[in-house]
């Protein structure tokens, strides 16, 4: 029997991740799970609250177990230190990320603020709080910007 209390979809430059985490009320037990591949288990714990902290491509996470009223609890992810929500409202300003089909063959195309060069033509908005404008033409036709 699964005890999965939190499931959360983390975007990254190089994909959306899935982390799933499984917290044995009764046992203690606590296992994590990224895209389905298992990184951490503790079978047996005394200490029902806490924090489990592992990567997933290069960025810290951690899952906070807190009490919340009675015998519930509460399960916060943070990436980078900052919730999952404000995480991805910082990547969506840092990252521009569309999701294209071509030639039957489906493609995430990233462009983020990492260590790579990308030399591209740019053009200005003319609005200093928006910034550059970024538009990706697959084959002559405009591809519809994901808003991860």
């Amino acid at each position: 029997m699964s005890d999965v209390v939190g499931v959360w979809e983390v975007p990254l430059s190089d994909k959306v991740h899935k982390v799933e985490f499984e917290h044995g009320t009764t046992t203690g037990k606590r296992v994590i799970k990224v895209d389905g591949e298992e990184v951490i288990r503790h079978d047996w714990m005394f200490k029902l609250v806490g924090r489990e902290t592992f990567e997933v491509s290069g960025s810290k996470c951690e899952v906070v177990i807190s009490a919340a009223s009675g015998f519930s609890y509460e399960y916060t992810l943070l990436v980078d230190g900052k919730q999952l929500k404000k995480f991805k409202e910082r990547q969506s300003k840092i990252m521009k990320t569309w999701l294209i089909t071509y030639k039957d063959n489906s493609f995430r195309v990233v462009l983020g603020d990492s260590d790579e060069n990308v030399f591209i033509k740019t053009q200005s908005s003319g609005n200093k709080k928006a910034g550059i404008i970024y538009t990706l033409v697959v084959d002559g036709k405009e591809a519809t910007e994901n808003g991860e």
